[in-house]
């Protein structure tokens, strides 16, 4: 159980750390006022809903997944490939590049929890081996709903590159991973690889696996830009003025995968509501927007349905184009999603 705490913060790391103008000298901070604070007569009723009413949000029988098409995915193409493994997790081919964004392909996105949030798609860590070989793999933050120290131990072998937020590499090393294939990002923070350029950009979050490293990482999207296309990762976080100006400096992305998932009045300035996604990935600059951080865990106490319903009636009402893939679909161009979900109960 300890090793999925993983690394303990040292003198080192914070050194390294004051380098951020985001570091205080004790934690890191988002852009703007965030308030985390759960009124404490309302822990009951959030409690309550955990050990009793997740069932009634979760799927009445698993969401099967595609296959991976390995020799498709792989083929020659002058636009990427992309498949989303549910949550946050999305294999992209681009330029020829494998490039793993945060791969939580565990059954549990609560391990050190009194009782487990369970997985309600077929994913799970046995799709590692069917997966290609990894040139890079990208970490927006340390949430155990990310970063899963099973999928990231069978993934090693397979992996050239790592690009963490600040805070990451710790957990990272401590689970066996060569710290000179890691490189860490603050915000804004860029870096040219085989012709890709990735920059980490800034949401409205917070990092910790354990009670005492609350904050002590950054947390935060992606840039991912080629010279034809520019792919954008919202990352987790609530709404705020940072939209705007990833927009203004890394704009327009051909696509936004947007954070939409496992929100709640109780902390609505760290995850966005459907109509906040869209509105963010309007103020982005983002041409066709995709949900992410949903169809795998019940995190909050909305169905698990509620989500893409109510992002693609946003997209509709805005005139926004949208996809919204099956689990697994290897997606090569853009083309009219199909309301898949809605034949599952």
């Amino acid at each position: 159980m300890s090793n999925q705490y993983g690394g303990k913060i040292t003198a080192l790391e914070i050194s390294e750390y004051a380098n951020s103008e985001h570091w205080d000298g004790k934690k890191f901070n988002n852009l703007e006022e965030t308030n985390m604070d759960i009124p404490f007569r309302a822990i009951p009723r959030m409690i309550y809903n955990q050990l009793f009413k997740r069932k009634s949000h979760e799927p009445k029988q698993l969401i099967p997944h595609l296959p991976i098409d390995k020799t498709e995915f792989l083929a020659p193409s002058e636009m990427s490939k992309f498949i989303w493994y549910g949550h946050s997790t999305i294999l992209i081919n681009i330029q020829g590049k494998k490039i793993l964004i945060d791969p939580m392909l565990g059954m549990d996105a609560a391990p050190i929890a009194p009782f487990k949030i369970k997985r309600y798609n077929t994913i799970s860590t046995d799709i590692i081996a069917e997966i290609p070989e990894i040139d890079l793999l990208i970490m927006s933050h340390d949430h155990y709903d990310h970063l899963d120290l099973k999928s990231m131990q069978l993934l090693k072998p397979k992996v050239k590159k790592y690009f963490v937020a600040l805070g990451v590499a710790r957990h990272l090393i401590s689970w066996g991973i060569d710290p000179n294939l890691i490189t860490e990002f603050d915000w804004w923070q860029e870096e040219v690889l085989d012709g890709l350029k990735i920059t980490f950009t800034p949401s409205r979050h917070f990092s910790g696996r354990g009670i005492r490293d609350r904050f002590k990482g950054l947390w935060g999207g992606w840039v991912i830009k080629s010279e034809t296309e520019n792919i954008w990762f919202s990352g987790d976080g609530g709404y705020g003025k940072h939209f705007k100006e990833i927009g203004e400096r890394l704009g327009p992305f051909d696509i936004g995968f947007m954070e939409c998932g496992q929100y709640n009045k109780l902390w609505e300035s760290i995850h966005m509501f459907p109509l906040q996604s869209v509105q963010a990935g309007i103020d982005a600059k983002a041409k066709i927007l995709m949900p992410v951080h949903w169809g795998s865990f019940t995190l909050s106490d909305h169905h698990w349905k509620e989500p893409v319903e109510k992002f693609v009636e946003a997209c509709q009402e805005q005139k926004v184009p949208y996809l919204v893939p099956k689990i697994g679909e290897l997606i090569s161009d853009s083309k009219e999603s199909i309301n898949w979900w809605k034949d599952l109960e």
